[in-house]
């Protein structure tokens, strides 16, 4: 399939900046994985307050960032009427481990994998790297629900 850039993101997510943190995404294997690109900036409004004179990406925006590209994944893959009116919610983090710092001027890939799915809920795990140094991974889950 083909890459995605941020415009074509946009289309599949209702997250808009400063929240959609997904700029690219792309070796997308139709439902099974994907990798996507955050590029963290000195202007990145999440190192902004965290922390003054020595910015770090926060976990929990790491974490997001691999639901937004599982969620692009998922909605990329399946039929557009089945997906129309629909918002994907991250359901739990079951496990979440930070390794190295992620500091601005990097760009983060973050490739990510369905493990299975079931019904509305898909179940996922991911990888992050800046440079093939791996900085978090995590396994969460997610479901579908319709638009209220």
């Amino acid at each position: 399939m083909k890459n995605l850039n941020k415009k074509e993101i946009e289309n599949l997510l209702p997250h808009r900046d400063p929240m959609l943190l997904i700029d690219e995404l792309y070796d997308i294997k139709k439902l099974t994985s994907a990798t996507g690109v955050v590029n963290v900036k000195k202007d990145s409004f999440f190192v902004q307050g965290h922390f003054p004179g020595q910015p770090v990406m926060p976990g929990v925006l790491i974490v997001e960032a691999f639901g937004q590209t599982a969620a692009a994944l998922t909605a990329n893959g399946i039929d557009k009427a089945t997906y129309e009116n629909k918002l994907v919610f991250l359901m739990g983090v079951e496990k979440a481990r930070f390794r190295n710092p992620v500091v601005p001027d990097c760009k983060l890939l973050l490739k990510i994998e369905a493990i299975r799915s079931h019904g509305r809920v898909w179940k996922y795990k991911g990888e992050a790297f800046v440079d093939d140094k791996k900085m978090a991974d995590a396994i969460w889950s997610a479901t579908i629900v319709d638009k209220k």
